[in-house]
Order: C-alpha cells, then sequence, then structure tokens
C-alpha cells in the first residue's frame, strides 16, 4: 500500500491536475446529442475547450452561462435561463448537461432550484433532459469530475426495469481512450453480451468525419442506451472513479457490479474474460486465448529493457495505477510517484509513496530515474533531465492518433509493453549506455540488438539477464 502525502508547498508550479468541470464536460462529451454547459465565466470555459481541441484535434461542443462581475455577485438565474434557452433554439440537443465552476460554487447558486424555475417558466424546454452535476475547482481533479458526472447522469435518466439477461452496463473511467473502449466492447460482445457504455467517447470523440454537422455532439451513449442501462444485468466498472456509479446503479436497479481496478496488464485481463464468462455461460474465444500467449511472449520480449528501470510518474489516480501497476509486473521501480487527487486506487499502488502534488515535484523526484511518464506538460521537465518521455493522460497535444491508443486488454497491454521497452531501446541505441540498471552480459546483449539488424540471440540475451 502506497503512503498518500499531499504537498505543502506555497504555489503549484507547473500544473499536474485538471479540474473537475472539465472532468465532468469531459464524460458530457460521451452523451449523443448533448450539449455540456459551465455554469461559469466565458474564461473558464475558453480554457477548457482548448485543452480538448488540443487533445482529440477537433471540434468540441462546450458552452458556458457567461457569468459576469454583476451576475456573480446577484446570482445567476437569468443567465442559466438565457443559455438554456438560446441552446435549444439553436442546438437542439435532446441533452443539456451543466455543471458549476468554482466562481458559482462561492456564490452558492442553486443551481437545481433555477432549473426547476426554469422547467415551469419555459415549457417549451419540456423536450429537453437537463442534468446538472456540482463540480467546483478548486477541489478534487479531472477524475473526481467524471466520476460525479457519471453518477448525476445515473441519478438523473436511470429508472428500474425489468432485467435483459445479456445486456451488461460498461461503465468506463476518464483515463481510457476512444480506442480502449472500442477495444472493450468487442471483447464484451464477444461473449454474446450487449454492452451499454457510459459515457461513451468512443462514439463522439473517435476522429470520424461525421455526415452533419449539429451543433451537438455527434455520437456516444443515446439517451435510450442510458435509460435501458436499468434493465441490465450486470454492472462492469474500470477504475475506481466508477465505483459511485455503479453503486448509483446497484441503489436503483438492484443491478450487481464488479469494478476493475485496471484493465492494462495479465492478471486483470484474465479475471474480466473469467467474468464475462460467467455471466454469459460462454466459453473464453480462441482468439483471447490467442492474444494471451502473444502478450506474454511480449511481457518476456520486453523487461530486458524495463528490469530494474526506475521510472517516476505522475498522472491521475486510475491511470497511475494502470500503468504503474503494469511497469511493476514488467520488473521497474516506482521511484517517483506523483498524483493529483485522494482515491482508493492509491492504496493498491506497488510503491512506497503517492505525493499529490504538481510537475515541478515530478521533476524533482526523476532526477535519478531512468524514465518519465506524464502528459504532454511534463516534456520540458523530461528534457531539462535528459530522459526518456512517455506521454499518457489528458492533455497530449504535441502528438496525433491519441484517440485511437489502445492500452487496454491482452493487446492493449501488449502495445504499452513495445512502446516503453522501444523508448528504452533508443536510450541504450543513442545515449548512456554505461548507466543502464542491467548486468554486464545483458547491456552487452541488449546494446547489440538495439544497434545491429541481425536477428538477436534470445537465449545470450536471457542467460545474460538471468
Amino acid at each position: 500500500m502506497a503512503r498518500v502525502v499531499e504537498s505543502k508547498k506555497a504555489c503549484t508550479v507547473n500544473p499536474l491536475k485538471m479540474s473537475q468541470p472539465l472532468g465532468a464536460s469531459f464524460a458530457f462529451l460521451g452523451l449523443d446529442a448533448c450539449m455540456p454547459v459551465m455554469h461559469g465565466s466565458q474564461g473558464c470555459t475558453s480554457f477548457g475547450l482548448v485543452l480538448l481541441v488540443r487533445h482529440f484535434k477537433e471540434a468540441i461542443p462546450l458552452q458556458t452561462t457567461a457569468m459576469n462581475e454583476v451576475t456573480s455577485i446577484l446570482g445567476g438565474y437569468d443567465n442559466i435561463e438565457a443559455a438554456l434557452l438560446n441552446i435549444r433554439k439553436r442546438a437542439a440537443p435532446k441533452l443539456i448537461a451543466i455543471c458549476s465552476t468554482g466562481l458559482t460554487e462561492t456564490k452558492g447558486d442553486d443551481v437545481d432550484g433555477y432549473i426547476a424555475t426554469v422547467r415551469k417558466r419555459k415549457p417549451e424546454l419540456d423536450d429537453t433532459e437537463i442534468v446538472y452535476v456540482s463540480t467546483p475547482d478548486y477541489v478534487g481533479a479531472f477524475e473526481d469530475g467524471f466520476q460525479h458526472a457519471i453518477t448525476a447522469i445515473v441519478k438523473t435518466l436511470v429508472k428500474p426495469l425489468p432485467v435483459v439477461a445479456n445486456q451488461i452496463t460498461l461503465l468506463p473511467g476518464s483515463h481510457l481512450s476512444p480506442g480502449d473502449i472500442d477495444e472493450l466492447r468487442e471483447i464484451v460482445q464477444a461473449f454474446g453480451l450487449d454492452p451499454i457504455v457510459l459515457p461513451d467517447i468512443s462514439g463522439s470523440l473517435d476522429g470520424h468525419i461525421p455526415p452533419d454537422w449539429r451543433g451537438t455532439t455527434l455520437g456516444g451513449t443515446t439517451l435510450d442506451d442510458i435509460r435501458r442501462a436499468g434493465a441490465s444485468a450486470f454492472t462492469l466498472g474500470v477504475g475506481e472513479q466508477t465505483r459511485e456509479g455503479a453503486e448509483a446503479l446497484q441503489a436503483i436497479s438492484g443491478t450487481p457490479l464488479e469494478i476493475f481496478e485496471r484493465l492494462t496488464g495479465l492478471e486483470v485481463n484474465d479475471r474480466l474474460l473469467q467474468r464475462l464468462s460467467q455471466i454469459s455461460g460462454r466459453p473464453v474465444p480462441a482468439r483471447y486465448r490467442r492474444q494471451r500467449s502473444q502478450l506474454l511472449d511480449a511481457m518476456l520480449d520486453g523487461h530486458f529493457y524495463t528490469g530494474g528501470v526506475k521510472v517516476a510518474i505522475g498522472a491521475e489516480p486510475d491511470l497511475l495505477l494502470a500503468v504503474g501497476g503494469l511497469l511493476h509486473e514488467m520488473g521497474a521501480e516506482l521511484r517517483c510517484c506523483v498524483s493529483t487527487t485522494k482515491s482508493a486506487a492509491h492504496a493498491l499502488l506497488p510503491a512506497q509513496e503517492v505525493l499529490l502534488g504538481d510537475l515541478e515535484d515530478l521533476e524533482a523526484g526523476g532526477a535519478d530515474c531512468d524514465l518519465l511518464i506524464t502528459h504532454s506538460h511534463g516534456r520540458q521537465a523530461a528534457a531539462r533531465l535528459d530522459k526518456p518521455f512517455l506521454r499518457i493522460g489528458f492533455p497530449v497535444f504535441d502528438r496525433v492518433g491519441n484517440a485511437h491508443r489502445v492500452q487496454v486488454g491482452y493487446r492493449g497491454t501488449m502495445n504499452l509493453i513495445f512502446e516503453i521497452a522501444n523508448l528504452m531501446i533508443e536510450r541504450i541505441a543513442h545515449h548512456h549506455v554505461g548507466d543502464w540498471p542491467l548486468t554486464p552480459e545483458a547491456r552487452r546483449a541488449a546494446t547489440h540488438i538495439a544497434t545491429s539488424t541481425e536477428a538477436p540471440d534470445t537465449t545470450t540475451l536471457a542467460s545474460a539477464s538471468a
């Protein structure tokens, strides 16, 4: 169990964490025909919008109630009413999702009361669902906002229904990409099960060219699918952040649940396939047995470059556990772990300590490490330290293809192992071979592989590393 320590610095330098309203907006972007709205100033929304656009390289629908100095003091009812009416008139969404910000939370706006009043005064909004979630940005982080948004969606829209035996609800964490969700959907469907993914960013943020432009999200979980979640026979959550939403579903419809702390790694995916086999009554398909064998081979090939490596990693709790857990299984040492918010996931991390801090803390802790892992804002620290740098999480704005990156399941785990191993091979070939943590014999063999086009002598390398 990792000990959690909070930074006591007077200020944050090069922030690691993103805000709760941004995390909630990200969750709402996974709902079809939805318009996310930040109840706050225009600047709050603009900053989040820039991060989302740069990460996904897509047009992002995100609106604001545009609070100013006067309305921040007197209250934001008029701004919410105007925003709801304008959005309905211009974009005609099926769902408007509102999340608060630090500005309106400090004022103490009663948004639930505002929405009830608007519905009485403006019957033209009767055909539009409205979801509200409280997400003050002065506490918590991106993952917390995502978590609370899922819970708000469930509590507002899901009602109990007769159980459909082959239907399950899949709650993905905010650390999963559209490609990850597609991979998990394919795995679930291979067992003859019908998954309802909530929220489903693989339908709205997967980088497709839409046939039309509606001004709202173009794909994702539909309102009908959200309501159908009340009939699911089981709920699968990926990441501790999904537990609150899964328990809300259980309270509404009695749906049994299981939360997988991560789905990057060998044992956790074994457990997932066993659970799906139990739910469906079907054996594990042959292709996943083959993929498991391929992952084992990838772990054997990759451990020569990860064994003994000292890693500094900064990420949201569930992503930190997913990547850090895999690296630990591959023989790496989690020397420096920095995260953003408190979470039960930290108790499962195979490290001595987790610091709730910033990228300055990561840079200081990574000085004697071999590999830095965090989002794109850590690239300057990696350059200053002259360390290999793996970009994960949100935002990654200096690379393309983030929507299609897969790091879950047997195949996704294998992809991540290769990505890390190739980074370390490049380090061996072009930088300081002498400070590598392997034995001299293994180092010579690894250097030969990195610099030669000949087929490697894996027997020599294996015996040298033993």
